[in-house]
């Protein structure tokens, strides 16, 4: 048996683990706990444990068993997780990415408000060739993970005449990308909101995803010239992006919410 407590950043979900699970059995036992019709079913596992030094780390793993560096909303759901045995206003949370600190803006048990500092984006130009022949443009981000983003101007999302969801499983695992990326289709409604779908790597399309909405969100900034501080929405609902300048930290806040806790039989 092994314990979790699932919750949901706007509709992204993730199972949190604080009790020990053998390294070597971590993809197995987060493809298992994900599975939507036989487990528990989430977008992936986020594996806590406290620190030497009292700080708190954790380690995501997808719903198909790979490791990802961060998830920015399920290291938020694991700030909302802390935030409720602690009256603490701040959590340090290392990832793979590094140190992320979390601070509770607003409480609500068994919902957070929850703003992250994701760190400092970088960006560079590229133009994917797809196996069609077809140029989809657009940039790799690195928000401590991969991303690529391309802009789209229709309502559907739709993408060189396809469905977002076909580009984006084929652009996940181009051989442009040797550890897949995260994919996302951005669409500016005004010029302090867009719109985005994701491809997430390990996961599929997913309803919402924080490092998607940062790096959608830096591309929108420094590429289409639109507002230092964003609305940014997706199918599970929407976050907001700041991010002064390009050498400071972006921000990140959104909701967090606590939905069940359990125990899991592993066979």
């Amino acid at each position: 048996m092994i314990r979790f407590v699932k919750a949901h950043a706007c509709g992204n979900d993730f199972l949190i683990v604080d009790e020990p699970v053998e390294e070597s059995l971590r993809g197995e036992v987060a493809r298992t706990l994900c599975a939507r019709n036989t487990g528990v079913g989430a977008d992936g596992v986020e594996y806590l444990t406290l620190g030497d030094n009292g700080g708190y780390s954790i380690r995501l793993f997808n719903a198909d068993g790979s490791e990802g560096e961060i998830s920015g909303n399920g290291t938020r759901c694991v700030a909302a997780y802390l935030a409720q045995e602690d009256d603490a206003g701040e959590f340090s949370i290392r990832t793979h990415a590094g140190l992320r600190r979390c601070r509770i803006l607003q409480r609500d048990a068994p919902r957070y408000l929850v703003s992250t500092e994701m760190g400092i984006p970088t960006l560079k130009p590229h133009t994917v060739t797809l196996k069609d022949g077809t140029s989809i443009v657009g940039a790799d981000v690195s928000i401590g993970n991969p991303h690529f983003v391309t802009f789209v101007d229709g309502p559907d999302f739709a993408c060189a005449g396809r469905p977002w969801q076909q580009v984006g499983a084929e652009i996940c695992v181009h051989p442009d990308f040797p550890r897949s990326t995260n994919v996302e289709f951005v669409r500016i409604t005004d010029t302090n909101r867009i719109e985005f779908r994701i491809f997430e790597r390990g996961v599929g399309p997913t309803l919402s995803s924080g490092t998607g909405s940062s790096a959608s969100a830096a591309a929108s900034m420094e590429l289409r010239g639109v507002a230092r501080k964003l609305a940014v929405a997706a199918e599970g609902g929407e976050q907001r992006v700041e991010w002064a300048k390009q050498d400071s930290s972006l921000l990140l806040t959104g909701p967090a919410e606590i939905i069940a806790q359990g125990e899991c039989l592993l066979v």
